[in-house]
């Protein structure tokens, strides 16, 4: 009895997630460039500064110096395009596991409804929408970091570990105002380090499903 791989076309969807972040950070590149500028640190900045700007602050209607801000419609699209791509993630990252289908559903429903979420970022909501997307997105990398170590992917099991102590970090410095002025670079760092782990897992994802049999 002959048995068949499946179609390598069908599969290279589910790299879908990881093409969706590089177009994200492309468009995070476009709306920074095209900020009018000002932060939190100094209204009269000109342009987007990475060591003082936000990301929610390319979202805004009007920029920190208090222009309208050009910005926020390739934010917005880049936020979409963001959640729709992690979103899929959560979705696809079961597949890696052989756990009980109580994990699988604990995976998948925690972490898209943590992507769903943040498309409210940009409303007076701002902190609840964090915390809420935060609280669910916590379970999913927990139950997805366990996974990874029950299946002996150490790497991604530690990379997956530093990504949630850097979430640590950002929550202590964002609640306690402590070694503030350095949170929009550990806000970058944080974002660079997940993007990587969720594209590295998204990976491993299509290459297991294309050596199923």
């Amino acid at each position: 009895m002959t048995t068949r791989k499946p179609n390598s076309a069908n599969n290279i969807w589910i790299l879908a997630p990881s093409f969706g972040i590089c177009l994200f950070i492309l468009l995070y590149i476009v709306a920074a460039l095209v900020y009018p500028g000002g932060s939190d640190t100094d209204n009269h900045e000109k342009g987007f500064n990475i060591l003082t700007n936000y990301w929610c602050d390319l979202l805004g209607e009007h920029a920190k110096n208090g222009d309208r801000n050009k910005a926020r419609p390739v934010a917005m699209i880049a936020m979409a395009v963001l959640c729709a791509s992690v979103f899929l993630f959560w979705f696809h990252v079961p597949k890696l596991f052989s756990a009980d289908k109580y994990n699988h559903h604990t995976i998948r429903f925690s972490g898209m409804i943590s992507m769903v979420i943040p498309l409210f970022l940009s409303t007076a909501y701002h902190d609840t929408v964090i915390n809420v997307s935060g609280f669910f997105g916590v379970i999913a990398l927990f139950v997805t970091i366990m996974g990874l170590y029950k299946i002996h992917s150490y790497k991604l099991f530690v990379l997956g570990l530093f990504c949630i102590l850097l979430v640590i970090v950002n929550n202590y410095v964002y609640h306690t105002g402590h070694f503030m002025y350095y949170l929009p670079v550990i806000q970058k760092i944080t974002f660079l380090f997940f993007l990587l782990w969720f594209c590295l897992i998204d990976i491993a994802i299509y290459r297991e499903m294309k050596l199923a049999v």
